[in-house]
């Protein structure tokens, strides 16, 4: 059976995972189908143990399942999503550095950069959250799930050219958002 909660708002998925059965395993199906790859992918830039990956993937599906319940709204669910998925990500990390036999401390000493990475695409995410909904929906189908612009225009039923302008505009209201903090990275280099 064929549904169309593609065409669902996010709020109107929300609101259906506080509804019967049937109804919230499509939701859920729909908003798995949506931000899955975003998900994943961010948790592979963080943690780089495909296993690991994998659990903590899974892990930020459940609890974002039982904080919907809890929660009264939810209309970022990509920006919730990877909350989650950022916390339980730097758990892992945290908990992994405190674990590390003596001999491997020297594998960690100075490795700034991949903290610095870790933090910039944080932050990058946070930016992508601040988009207006339709250049974000636009950016994160390009960038994340790696849509082509054509594909970009028909998910979203707009035209070929607008698909271009949506990601275009996002990518610059991002390194508008970013530059300060580009500039500083580069001063203190």
């Amino acid at each position: 059976m064929k549904n169309n909660f593609g065409t669902y708002s996010d709020e109107q998925l929300v609101g259906l995972l506080k509804g019967p059965k049937k109804k919230r395993e499509l939701a859920f199906n729909e908003i798995y189908e949506r931000y899955s790859q975003m998900v994943h992918a961010y948790c592979c830039c963080i943690v780089k143990n495909r296993d690991v990956v994998d659990d903590i993937f899974q892990e930020t599906f459940i609890r974002f399942l039982k904080k919907v319940d809890t929660k009264r709204e939810c209309s970022n669910i990509p920006g919730f999503l990877v909350t989650i998925a950022k916390n339980l990500c730097f758990n892992y990390v945290r908990n992994k550095k405190h674990n590390i036999p003596v001999e491997e401390t020297h594998l960690t000493n100075g490795n700034s950069d991949s903290y610095e990475k870790q933090e910039l695409l944080e932050l990058l995410i946070s930016t992508v959250d601040l988009l207006d909904p339709i250049y974000r929906e636009a950016f994160i189908m390009r960038e994340f799930k790696g849509m082509r612009y054509k594909e970009i225009a028909k998910e979203a039923s707009i035209s070929l050219p607008n698909a271009k302008l949506r990601v275009t505009r996002a990518r610059k209201k991002i390194i508008d958002i970013l530059s300060p903090y580009l500039k500083d990275i580069a001063e203190n280099v």
